[in-house]
């Protein structure tokens, strides 16, 4: 019998910025899935909760301090590195200058996306955004 795979918990956070602009970042080389774009985030460290863990990847990442994160939704998504669950914050505050600091590219994003490919884990959110905005039956394809 095959041992069950751990879910890697990762924080995720939807940028909002405007009415419907949401932030997007492509993965750097070396990483699963490089050149793909997500939404920001990262892995859950010890001990973290959901918004420390993103404060501290986005802060990492994009060199911002986020304000007040509130979590949206929770999915999971079993790619074949990891099976991770996860924590999809909506985020419309913060300070700071964004700097690219893990050398991937960002891009201000309505529905339908522009940027291809998107990671697969994030398909469902991106439905569900689209839904919230009207655009009724969309499917990844179209979003």
């Amino acid at each position: 019998m095959a041992e069950a795979r751990k879910h890697t918990e990762v924080a995720v956070g939807i940028l909002l910025r405007g009415e419907h602009e949401m932030l997007l970042t492509s993965r750097p080389e070396g990483k699963p899935y490089a050149g793909y774009w997500e939404f920001p985030g990262g892995k859950l460290e010890a001990g973290e909760t959901v918004e420390e863990a993103l404060r501290r990847e986005l802060e990492e990442e994009l060199g911002i301090v986020i304000g007040l994160c509130e979590v949206w939704k929770v999915t999971e998504h079993d790619y074949p590195h990891a099976l991770v669950r996860l924590h999809w914050c909506r985020v419309r505050e913060w300070t700071g200058a964004f700097e690219m600091r893990e050398g991937q590219q960002m891009q201000w994003q309505s529905l339908p996306l522009t940027v291809t490919p998107v990671l697969p884990g994030a398909f469902p959110v991106l439905a569900w955004m689209a839904e919230e905005q009207g655009f009724q039956g969309a499917t990844h394809q179209d979003v």
